[in-house]
C-alpha cells in the first residue's frame, strides 16, 4: 500500500445515543474501537459497492457484445413447446 492510503482524517459524526451505545457494546465485544469497527463497516460497504459496480460494467459490455447461440436471432421453437408439460 502507499502513503496515502495510511492517510487518516478525523470527521465529526452525530449519533443517536441509543445507538452509539450499543455500537460501543458491540465494539467492545469484538475487542475493537468504535473507530476500527465503523472503518471495518464502512470498508466492507466500499467493496460490496465496487464489486456491484465492476459486476454492472461486466453485464453492461456483454449485452453490447451479445453472443451468437446458433440461432442467428431466430426462434427455433414455439410457445407451446416451451410451456409444454410432462
Amino acid at each position: 500500500m502507499d502513503a496515502k492510503t495510511h492517510e487518516k482524517q478525523n470527521i465529526t459524526l452525530s449519533f443517536p445515543k441509543a445507538l452509539l451505545r450499543k455500537f460501543k457494546r458491540l465494539a467492545l465485544e469484538k475487542e475493537k474501537s468504535v473507530s476500527a469497527l465503523l472503518r471495518e463497516l464502512m470498508e466492507e460497504a466500499v467493496r460490496r459497492d465496487d464489486g456491484y459496480e465492476r459486476a454492472y460494467r461486466h453485464w453492461r459490455e456483454d449485452m453490447k457484445n451479445i453472443r451468437d447461440l446458433g440461432t442467428y436471432g431466430k426462434a427455433t421453437w414455439t410457445r407451446d413447446e416451451l410451456h409444454e408439460r410432462h
